[in-house]
Protein backbone atom coordinates (compact mmCIF):
# COMPACT_ATOMS: atom_id res chain seq x y z
CA UNK A 1 0.00 0.00 0.00
CA UNK A 2 1.08 3.56 -0.90
CA UNK A 3 1.39 6.46 1.48
CA UNK A 4 2.57 10.21 1.68
CA UNK A 5 4.00 9.18 5.48
CA UNK A 6 7.05 10.32 4.49
CA UNK A 7 5.91 13.43 2.68
CA UNK A 8 3.49 14.49 5.66
CA UNK A 9 6.57 13.88 8.37
CA UNK A 10 8.71 16.01 6.02
CA UNK A 11 6.25 18.95 5.86
CA UNK A 12 6.40 18.99 9.54
CA UNK A 13 10.73 18.81 9.46
CA UNK A 14 9.74 15.24 12.13
CA UNK A 15 12.40 12.57 11.85
CA UNK A 16 11.25 8.99 11.70
CA UNK A 17 11.66 8.84 15.46
CA UNK A 18 9.39 12.21 16.32
CA UNK A 19 6.39 10.28 13.91
CA UNK A 20 7.19 7.37 16.21
CA UNK A 21 6.74 8.73 19.17
CA UNK A 22 3.43 10.88 18.54
CA UNK A 23 2.29 7.29 17.07
CA UNK A 24 3.46 5.48 20.17
CA UNK A 25 5.02 3.03 17.94
CA UNK A 26 8.94 2.24 16.90
CA UNK A 27 10.80 4.48 14.89
CA UNK A 28 11.08 0.71 12.66
CA UNK A 29 7.18 0.75 12.35
CA UNK A 30 7.70 3.97 10.71
CA UNK A 31 10.20 2.66 8.71
CA UNK A 32 7.77 -0.03 7.66
CA UNK A 33 5.14 2.23 7.03
CA UNK A 34 6.79 4.75 4.80
CA UNK A 35 8.45 1.74 2.40
CA UNK A 36 5.41 -0.10 2.13
CA UNK A 37 6.89 -3.26 4.24
CA UNK A 38 4.15 -2.34 6.29
CA UNK A 39 0.62 -1.81 6.09
CA UNK A 40 -1.06 -0.13 9.47
CA UNK A 41 -3.51 -1.57 11.54
CA UNK A 42 -7.11 0.20 11.37
CA UNK A 43 -6.56 1.89 15.08
CA UNK A 44 -2.82 3.28 13.44
CA UNK A 45 -4.07 4.30 10.72
CA UNK A 46 -6.65 6.20 12.14
CA UNK A 47 -4.60 7.76 14.75
CA UNK A 48 -2.12 8.68 11.96
CA UNK A 49 -5.28 10.50 10.26
CA UNK A 50 -6.46 12.16 13.11
CA UNK A 51 -2.35 13.24 14.08
CA UNK A 52 -2.20 14.85 10.42
CA UNK A 53 -5.70 16.24 10.05
CA UNK A 54 -6.69 13.94 7.47
CA UNK A 55 -9.09 11.52 6.00
CA UNK A 56 -7.33 8.02 5.72
CA UNK A 57 -7.72 7.79 2.11
CA UNK A 58 -6.28 10.75 1.73
CA UNK A 59 -2.77 9.59 3.72
CA UNK A 60 -2.95 5.86 2.32
CA UNK A 61 -3.47 4.16 -1.46
CA UNK A 62 -4.48 1.06 -2.12
CA UNK A 63 -2.48 0.54 -5.79
CA UNK A 64 -4.84 -2.36 -6.32
CA UNK A 65 -8.42 -0.77 -5.62
CA UNK A 66 -10.35 -0.70 -9.28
Amino acid sequence: MRNRLRELRAELGWSQQALADHLDVSRQTVNALETGKYDPSLPLAFKIGRLFKLKIEDIFDDEHAP
